[in-house]
């Protein structure tokens, strides 16, 4: 066993078996670490030491944090884990709120901790979290006081989770007040390159969440990958953007990322189109985050803001629409950089910028990657053929204890469930999901778990989920119910039924449109056949 400074040895016990995990190749200099760093300490800390204490790090309406600021309340935060709550290198924390500078300060207390980052979405419900904090065996819960009621019922089912400290609690015993009286004084712990430091959750055709383990070298492989080589981020660039910090695609976007050059990001719980565009004009942003659809959304408001700041927007979450890049070209004047990543290989592997783009096209793999488009043999395919996208490189699949690992990590490469065809230029051309995961509006919903939510609506009998092409959205999510008998298919039930999923599960899951059906297509072995239904939304999108 090599080094670890792990106490709590949990994550590392349930790493899939190393022949299980994908090829991971370390070629180019900016992904050589030593066998001992902790990235809070080198996304943080470094910074400070090379007097760099007195520059911006997070923006928001109330004010500035400076990284000297924000590595005193990290540090304050890191002694109320270790000192007050006890708790141990290798131990699991949940964190649980909108993006904001205490998230983000919560984040780097739980890294320079030695601890490993569960962090999750704000709307997500009771079930939802059970199926985290079991499966990550949390210990302990950051959160959000105004977030207590769903968290508080998970506890109840999960033994696990045995404190939770609020912040945002004006209280004595919240998390601020704890904190304010530390020191500050705190060296961040020892760890290994390859101790896990997060565990980001995913949800795959079954609808149970799979949890990807990353290093902390895996935090900052990405930082010195994608927005070095493709977005080419400097010290003055300040981001924004929409993916949840619990997104990993907003992590490294609006948190990792900027702080790796000692840049800036503004955090901001809400986000609508208009607020963006705002935030842009007020706080002088250039760089945004975001999924097609809002830069859709961002296009026809642009004339009312000045964003003349503005100089590079990046686009993933969904495959991007030669509509929406023009029309946001159009409206702002930038080219969109686009991007593919995954949460398994915690960010961006294949992309384009300036040049280089070819509109309809994700781009090329980015240095330190590799691509190659597979048949259903795993057998590499030529150019202009249809596919299986396939992916290695200094990041890969390792799921927490889990089956599907096989099914992600095959003969060295990272399969990553997308249809794809690389051309002659070596350019990768998105096809379609070869799952039942819908891509709707940057967020990954799994159509089995919508499904489970319906049928524990009393009047449904049957049920299918599938994405149906939507203009705005990429898809929507859009259910088939079969219903009992006595039981009516009309606008108030569709109300129903809608209102119904939100309170079961995060409210972005439910189903946009809802089509009552006498029978659902099935095998003669009784399996659904949701492919029907899908070819069925995509004749009548024609």
């Amino acid at each position: 066993m090599s080094y670890t400074a792990h106490v709590d040895t949990f994550a590392r016990d349930n790493l899939p078996p190393r022949d299980q995990w994908p090829e991971m190749i370390f070629e180019i200099p900016e992904v050589q670490y030593p066998e001992r760093i902790n990235c809070g300490a080198e996304l943080l800390d470094k910074h400070v030491q090379k007097g760099w204490g007195n520059r911006p790090v997070i923006h928001n309406y109330t004010g500035v944090i400076s990284y000297a600021e924000m590595l005193k309340q990290v540090n304050q935060i890191a002694q109320v884990l270790t000192e007050d709550m006890g708790l141990v290198p290798g131990n699991r924390v949940l964190l649980r709120g909108a993006n904001s500078a205490i998230m983000a300060i919560c984040w780097f207390a739980v890294v320079k901790a030695g601890l490993i980052a569960v962090t999750t979405m704000a709307m997500l419900r009771e079930k939802e979290l059970v199926d985290v904090m079991e499966k990550a065996q949390v210990n302990a819960a950051l959160c959000d006081k105004a977030l207590d009621t769903e968290l508080l019922a998970a506890q109840k089912r999960c033994p696990s989770l045995k404190q939770i400290m609020y912040f945002n609690d004006a209280s004595s015993d919240g998390l601020e007040a704890r904190a304010g009286g530390k020191s500050g004084e705190f060296e961040a712990i020892d760890t290994a390159a390859d101790d896990v430091v997060l565990i980001a959750f995913t949800s795959g055709t079954t609808g149970k969440p799979k949890g990807t383990m990353h290093f902390h070298r895996d935090v900052l492989t990405i930082c010195d990958c994608f927005p070095k080589s493709i977005v080419q981020m400097t010290p003055d660039d300040i981001s924004i953007g929409t993916p949840p910090l619990a997104f990993t695609f907003g992590l490294g976007g609006i948190l990792l990322f900027p702080m790796r050059v000692g840049g800036s990001t503004v955090l901001l719980e809400k986000l609508s189109p208009d607020i963006m565009l705002k935030a842009i004009q007020d706080f002088k942003i250039t760089i945004t985050w975001s999924s097609p659809v809002f830069y859709r959304q961002m296009s026809g408001l642009v004339g009312g803001y000045n964003i003349s700041s503005l100089k590079k927007c990046i686009s993933a979450g969904e495959a991007l629409p030669v509509s929406t890049r023009t029309m946001w070209r159009e409206a702002s004047g930038i080219e969109m950089i686009d991007g593919i990543g995954s949460t398994e290989l915690l960010h961006i592997f294949i992309s384009a910028a300036g040049a280089d783009v070819r509109p309809g096209s994700t781009g090329r793999p980015i240095p330190g990657y590799r691509a190659c488009i597979l048949d259903q043999q795993g057998n590499p395919l030529p150019s202009g053929n249809v596919g299986r996208l396939a992916v290695k490189g200094p990041t890969g699949c390792r799921y927490m204890s889990d089956e599907r690992q096989k099914d992600y990590s095959q003969n060295g490469w990272n399969v990553t469930g997308d249809a794809y065809f690389m051309d002659d230029d070596g350019y990768f051309w998105f096809h379609a999901r070869t799952d039942d995961i819908i891509l709707t509006a940057g967020y990954n919903v799994s159509g089995p778990e919508v499904e489970e939510a319906l049928m524990k609506h009393p009047a449904v009998a049957d049920c299918a989920v599938v994405g149906a092409p939507d203009d705005d959205r990429g898809q929507i999510v859009k259910a088939f119910v079969v219903l009992k008998a006595g039981e009516t298919g009309d606008e108030a039930m569709v109300k129903t039924l809608q209102e119904f999923v939100k309170q079961v599960i995060a409210p972005y899951k439910y189903p946009r449109a809802i089509e009552f059906k006498e029978s659902l297509p099935r095998t003669n072995t009784g399996k659904l056949q949701r492919f029907v239904l899908r070819r069925q939304e995509m004749i009548k999108a024609q």
